[in-house]
C-alpha cells in the first residue's frame, strides 16, 4: 500500500459489491450503501484502470484488430460490464458469509464485531438493527481510515455511537496493542473478527501473527472469519490470463499482492497451532452451491477462493 494514500482496492472492492447491488436481479448481498463512499473521481478512475485491463485480456484472448462494427469504446464498455459482474458476485459472497456468521454468533452471545481492512465497509449504517447489539470496531491503515471519514462527514451521515474507529499500522503496532488501548473494547466479551481480502497481501509471518493477536486479545468462543486463495492460485504455470493481468493492475496501483494464502489440507492443523479451532471451511465447489446455485446470470465462485470459519480455542 502507498504511504500516505487510501487504499484503491478497498474503494474497488466496494465499488464491485455496489455494482452487484444495482445490477443483479437476484442479489448475494445487498450493499445499497457502498457507492456513496467513493467520490465520482474515484469511480471515474476505477472504471478507467478496469477498462485497460479488460481491454488488454480481450485482445489477447481474441482477434488483436476489432471488428468493423464495433468500436472499441463498445468492446471495452461491455468488457468492463461483464469483469465487474463477475468479480461482484465474488466479492458480495464474501461479504454475505462474514455477515451470516456475525448474524449466527450474536445469537450465541458475541457482542463485538471487529472489522480487520475495514476500507468502505458499510454494515454500521446498513444494519441498525444489528447495531443495538455490538460494538463495532474499524481497524484499519490510517489514510484509508481518514478518507473515509471524511467521505462520511461529506455524506453528512449520523455516526452511530457503538461504531468505533481505530487506525492501524502493523508494521509499527500489533492488533493487540490498538485493541487494548481502546476504552470501548473489552478483551472479556466474545467477539467475532472479520478478515476480508487481507490473506493474500501479507506475508504468512504476518497472517500468523495477525491470528496469534486475536487469539490472545478475545476470550475462548471468539470467532475469526476470513477469506483466503488456495496456495495453488499461484503456481506461475497455472495462472489464468485474467489473473495475470489482475496481478500487474495491484503492481501498478502500488498494491501488490504477496501471493500468500493457505493449504486447504494443513489449514485446520496451522489454526491448531495458532489456538484455533477449525469450525468451517468452505472451498469453491462450496462456495458455489451455498451461494450461486441455479443463478443463470454467469455468477460462479472464484476458482481458488475458501471461506473460513475458526473459534478461539484456549
Amino acid at each position: 500500500m502507498k504511504e500516505n494514500q487510501p487504499s484503491f482496492t478497498a474503494m474497488s472492492v466496494a465499488y464491485m459489491r455496489a455494482f452487484h447491488s444495482i445490477h443483479a436481479t437476484d442479489k448475494i448481498f445487498d450493499d445499497y450503501l457502498a457507492y456513496n463512499l467513493i467520490p465520482n473521481e474515484k469511480i471515474a478512475l476505477i472504471e478507467r484502470y478496469w477498462i485497460e485491463q479488460c481491454w488488454t485480456c480481450d485482445q489477447q484472448l481474441n482477434d488483436p484488430e476489432p471488428t468493423a462494427s464495433c468500436s472499441e469504446q463498445a468492446i471495452t464498455l461491455k468488457s468492463l460490464t461483464k469483469a465487474a459482474h463477475e468479480f461482484a458476485g465474488i466479492f458480495s459472497s464474501r461479504a454475505r458469509y462474514a455477515e451470516d456468521a456475525l448474524e449466527k454468533a450474536v445469537n450465541q452471545g458475541v457482542k463485538q464485531y471487529v472489522i480487520l481492512g475495514a476500507g468502505m465497509d458499510t454494515f454500521a449504517f446498513r444494519q441498525p438493527e444489528m447495531m443495538e447489539k455490538l460494538e463495532v470496531f474499524e481497524v484499519d491503515y490510517p489514510s484509508t481510515q481518514e478518507f473515509k471519514l471524511h467521505r462520511l462527514a461529506e455524506l453528512e451521515w449520523e455516526h452511530p455511537t457503538k461504531l468505533h474507529f481505530i487506525p492501524v499500522d502493523f508494521t509499527k503496532e500489533s492488533l493487540v496493542t490498538v485493541l487494548t488501548r481502546s476504552s470501548s473494547y473489552d478483551p472479556n466479551v466474545k467477539s467475532l473478527f472479520s478478515w476480508l481480502g487481507v490473506v493474500s497481501y501479507l506475508s504468512q509471518e504476518d497472517i500468523f501473527a495477525t491470528l496469534r493477536s486475536i487469539a490472545v486479545v478475545a476470550p475462548a468462543g471468539s470467532i475469526v472469519v476470513f477469506n483466503y486463495a488456495d496456495t495453488n492460485t499461484f503456481i506461475p504455470e497455472k495462472l489464468s490470463l485474467q489473473m495475470k493481468e489482475f496481478l500487474k493492475l495491484l503492481r501498478k496501483i502500488g498494491e501488490p499482492i504477496k501471493m500468500s494464502g493457505f493449504n486447504p489440507s494443513r489449514l485446520a492443523e496451522d489454526l491448531k497451532s495458532l489456538g484455533f479451532l477449525l469450525q468451517e471451511d468452505l472451498g469453491p465447489v462450496n462456495i458455489e452451491e451455498r451461494y450461486f446455485k441455479g443463478r443463470t446470470d454467469g455468477l460462479h465462485a472464484y476458482e481458488y477462493g475458501h471461506f473460513a470459519c475458526a473459534v478461539v480455542e484456549r
